[in-house]
């Protein structure tokens, strides 16, 4: 029987109810998993979670870098699963979600790994000016068709191979989300997977294997969206400078912009015409002012003023991780011209 491991990474008290719904969702999954929380250097909550959870799921420290991309690379490590799944802090798993990871996962064995959707929850419905396209910008996923060959997925719903994420050193250990730098650290991985992989190779995305993310407040507003728009674009452009990146890595950025972006301001134009004034035209202008703040950041970013990206984990030939002293060492590859 493939056995499966859900990370669950974690970093403040301030998400503990978010956190505690995350693990009951993951461990009330319809097939068996190994369950493992990794606190994000805070030993406060470490040892909390430990006295509230331990009997149900493995908590342990990060072994990296402060951040998303350590605590995933964390819990590959300790794990001894065939295959790790990604679940976010402040998400909710369907009770199939992981099921409907492996028949996919089952249905495409030569695909890089598999991704499901991430629906965004927003309590009390959505702003009518608010673009479905743009569901990304408040954590969830883009609106897909069943069983399609991606180039990439998302980190907060992801199954891979343990073995293929730690012959490539994991996700990046300078490149991600930590504090106000937004960079796609899940994009780079699934491309630098892919290109392990083998030429032509993509990921299988599955809208069956749902996980919902609650929208907070504070991501409600028009200038959250185009901030968070702003910062998407400049972690493209640092992606697109990184050594590892293709001469096409932006291509389907631009084809999404082309085709589903236009169409979508299209299509709300002609709401617009049907009755839904307010909301067609609202739509429309956030797609534009979008796209804008999107190009905006990435002709103003600086790759060059960030670090390379560099995998977290040293991996030997049995693919384990070779620690240092009860923590992982960090491989990292020599300074190029660009971080992203």
């Amino acid at each position: 029987m493939t056995t499966v491991a859900v990370v669950v990474p974690c970093f403040s008290e301030a998400r503990w109810t978010d956190i505690l719904r995350a693990v009951d969702s993951a461990a009330a999954q319809t097939v068996p998993v190994e369950l493992i929380v990794v606190v994000d250097h805070n030993d406060t909550l470490l040892h909390r979670l430990r006295r509230e959870i331990g009997d149900r799921a493995r908590v342990v420290a990060n072994q990296y870098s402060r951040g998303a991309s350590g605590g995933r690379n964390t819990g590959a490590m300790v794990s001894t699963a065939e295959l790790i799944a990604f679940l976010d802090d402040d998400e909710v798993a369907e009770p199939t979600w992981i099921e409907e990871l492996l028949r996919a996962h089952r249905a495409a064995p030569f695909a890089t790994g598999v991704g499901g959707a991430i629906e965004a929850r927003w309590p009390g419905g959505a702003p009518r000016w608010f673009p479905e396209e743009f569901s990304w910008v408040v954590g969830g996923s883009i609106p897909r068709r069943g069983g399609t060959d991606v180039r990439n997925v998302w980190g907060a719903n992801l199954l891979v191979r343990r073995t293929a994420l730690l012959a490539v050193g994991g996700f990046s250990n300078d490149f991600g989300k930590v504090g106000d730098a937004s960079q796609p650290e899940d994009t780079e991985l699934c491309l630098r997977l892919n290109a392990h992989n083998g030429p032509g190779s993509r990921w299988r995305f599955t809208p069956s294997a749902v996980v919902w993310h609650e929208v907070p407040p504070e991501r409600r507003t028009f200038r959250f969206f185009l901030r968070r728009s702003h910062l998407e674009g400049a972690g493209k452009r640092h992606m697109a400078a990184l050594p590892t990146a293709g001469e096409h890595v932006l291509a389907e950025e631009a084809a999404y912009v082309r085709s589903v972006l236009l169409a979508g301001v299209g299509r709300n134009l002609a709401a617009a015409l049907r009755g839904d004034v307010v909301g067609g035209l609202g739509r429309a202008a956030a797609i534009v002012a979008g796209v804008a703040a999107a190009g905006l950041g990435y002709l103003t970013a600086r790759p060059g003023s960030s670090r390379p990206a560099a995998p977290v984990a040293v991996v030997d030939d049995l693919g384990r991780g070779t620690p240092d002293e009860g923590r992982a060492t960090p491989a990292r590859r020599p300074r190029a011209g660009g971080a992203r």
